[in-house]
């Protein structure tokens, strides 16, 4: 054997050496981590009809369940009222619509630079020198009684237990497509029987989380009909440390 093919030989033997020992410690041989699952916030497949809308919200399950007539087009979670604001059951309808709504019972303070001091303040509080007290909005706004209480976008901190300070926290991403959906009059049914929604405990993964978009943003409806898409538990926005409180 030459010189030159004793070289070629050798080399050929350190590239299979290589390749095996790079296959024998490739991460797809060892344990694969998935990502952590992330729970669905709600559902929606209107396909849009002459049937009335109705909401039926469970304080049990923190789930409000909407209809079509007879056929069911959507669900979300909900967060009503914690303890010492509880959330009454009954039949109400909803009687305003406001896109751009502020509370006039609650807010948060904060000093110059935007750093949240009181998370959980009335308009009655003691303002501090040089502070302000910043009005919690309600977008979305869908009221249900003349004390103030109705439906409106807000944060979900942990789905399926109550948050807020009497008023029903539809998940933001969500309220837009309800308020479109309903009308002043449509009836909203506040129970505390379970819910009927089976599916609402279903957890997905991020990679399962694509969705079409419509111009404008936001997520197309008809995509979420045909199962495709689905929505993540959003985050709480923090300020100074301070979760940003909606009623």
């Amino acid at each position: 054997m030459t010189y030159r093919a004793s070289i070629t030989h050798l080399t050929g033997l350190l590239c299979l050496a290589s390749v095996i020992f790079t296959t024998s410690c490739s991460p797809i041989d060892g344990p694969v981590t998935r990502p952590r699952p992330e729970r669905k916030l709600y559902g929606w497949n209107d396909l849009g009809g002459s049937g009335k809308v109705t909401i039926r919200i469970s304080l049990t399950d923190q789930i409000a369940e909407i209809k079509r007539g007879s056929e069911n087009i959507g669900w979300c979670y909900v967060a009503t009222g914690k303890e010492g604001h509880d959330t009454r059951p009954g039949n109400y309808k909803i009687t305003e619509k406001i896109v751009d709504k502020y509370s006039n019972a609650y807010g948060w303070i904060e000093d110059e630079f935007g750093n949240v001091t009181d998370g959980d303040a009335k308009p009655s509080d003691k303002v501090p020198p040089g502070m302000t007290y910043v009005p919690a909005p309600m977008p979305y706004w869908m009221r249900l009684t003349s004390y103030g209480i109705g439906m409106h976008g807000g944060i979900i901190p942990q789905p399926g237990e109550p948050a807020s300070h009497g008023c029903i926290r539809i998940p933001k991403k969500f309220v837009p497509i309800l308020f479109e959906a309903v009308n002043v009059g449509t009836p909203v049914v506040i129970t505390n029987e379970p819910s009927n929604h089976g599916g609402s405990m279903e957890e997905i993964y991020p990679s399962q989380n694509a969705v079409n978009r419509p111009p404008g943003g936001g997520v197309d409806p008809r995509e979420i009909a045909r199962g495709q898409g689905t929505m993540r538990a959003e985050s709480v926005t923090y300020r100074n440390g301070v979760p940003v409180n909606y009623r």
